[in-house]
C-alpha cells in the first residue's frame, strides 16, 4: 500500500508501520521467531523475578559496601580507598534506581486504579 502526503509517498512495507491495523508480536518481528531463546533454551521472565533480582542484586552491592568499609577500618592497607568509593558510588546509584523505580510503579499503580 502506498500513501501519499504532498508530493512525498511513502511505501507501507510492513502493516504495523503506518495505518490502524493491529501490532504484531514486537518480538516475533525483531527476531524473527515466536519466542526468544537464550543459549538455545527458552527463557521467559516474569516481571517480578526481575525485580526480585534486581533487589538482591542492591542488597549485595550494599553489603559489598559494608564489608569493604569496615575492612578500611580494620586493616587499611589491605583495601585500596578508590575500590571503596567505586563501590559506595555502584550502591547509591543502585539505591536511587530501586527507589524511582518503586516511585515510579507506586505512582503508575495509583493512576490505574482511580476511575477517571
Amino acid at each position: 500500500m502506498n500513501l501519499s502526503f504532498g508530493s512525498m509517498e511513502l511505501n507501507r512495507s510492513n502493516a504495523s508501520h503506518l495505518g490502524t491495523s493491529a501490532i504484531g508480536n514486537v518480538s516475533k518481528a525483531l527476531n524473527g521467531k515466536e519466542n526468544a531463546s537464550v543459549n538455545g533454551a527458552e527463557k521467559k521472565e516474569s516481571f517480578r523475578t526481575y525485580l526480585l533480582e534486581a533487589v538482591n542484586e542492591m542488597n549485595s552491592q550494599q553489603l559489598n559496601v559494608s564489608a569493604l568499609q569496615e575492612k578500611v577500618i580494620t586493616d587499611p592497607d589491605s583495601v585500596d580507598i578508590h575500590d571503596v568509593t567505586t563501590a559506595m558510588a555502584k550502591a547509591q546509584m543502585s539505591l536511587d534506581l530501586a527507589q524511582n523505580v518503586i516511585d515510579r510503579l507506586v505512582k503508575g499503580w495509583n493512576e490505574l486504579s482511580q476511575n477517571r
